[in-house]
């Protein structure tokens, strides 16, 4: 007799038809796997820390709920709690202020971080941390479509390809809403790059590159 096929092999897409059918075990891997990147996503988005754990609970009440709707040829299942997260967030968005500036060291290094990694990153890196509270400030002023794809793209660090799917667009798009969404923050961020009268220019401890 055939041994059961261990939980961790099995696809997301397995995982949810088995949490559906009421197996607890594979719910909570699913949450581990997908729970992150919903919650960064959701963070970003509404730069509240309990707004984003209200939406990742909601995302996955929601998977339990409406998960017999998904559909493999549509997307994998991370997309489709990725669209889930995204109508939550914009509901929202209509019923609290827009945006709120992030609070907290912890926060602010786990921002400034994301912002000065990878070879695609915003312009402006070693962004300081006294400064991040003013370049989140940049990205929620964005319009939505710039600002989904900088979150996704370089916050959430997601290929192209991913965030294409996940908005439901061409990669072009995507690259083409990047490259604007760059320009515009540099223009937003560029007295941040500007020494203070009276601060020495000298590298990087005087300046934002």
């Amino acid at each position: 007799m055939a041994s059961p096929e261990p939980l961790s092999s099995r696809s997301d897409a397995q995982l949810l038809l088995s949490a559906l059918a009421g197996e607890e075990s594979a719910f909570l891997l699913l949450y581990e796997r997908l729970s992150g990147r919903i919650f960064r996503y959701a963070f970003y988005m509404t730069n509240s820390r309990s707004s984003a754990e209200e939406v990742t609970q909601e995302v996955f009440i929601a998977l339990l709920r409406q998960g017999r709707n998904y559909r493999a040829e549509r997307g994998d299942v991370a997309a489709f709690a990725f669209g889930i997260a995204r109508n939550c967030v914009r509901q929202m968005e209509r019923r609290e202020r827009p945006h709120q500036l992030i609070a907290g060291t912890q926060a602010r290094a786990t921002l400034s971080s994301t912002l000065t990694s990878g070879s695609e990153s915003l312009p402006g890196q070693m962004i300081r941390n006294e400064l991040v509270s003013r370049v989140q400030a940049a990205v929620a002023s964005l319009p939505d479509h710039y600002r989904q794809a900088v979150v996704l793209c370089d916050l959430c660090e997601l290929s192209y390809a991913d965030a294409a799917t996940r908005l439901d667009c061409a990669v072009g798009t995507i690259r083409s809403r990047l490259n604007r969404a760059h320009s515009l923050l540099a223009q937003k961020l560029e007295p941040l790059r500007t020494p203070q009268r009276g601060v020495a220019a000298a590298g990087p401890e005087g300046c934002v590159i």
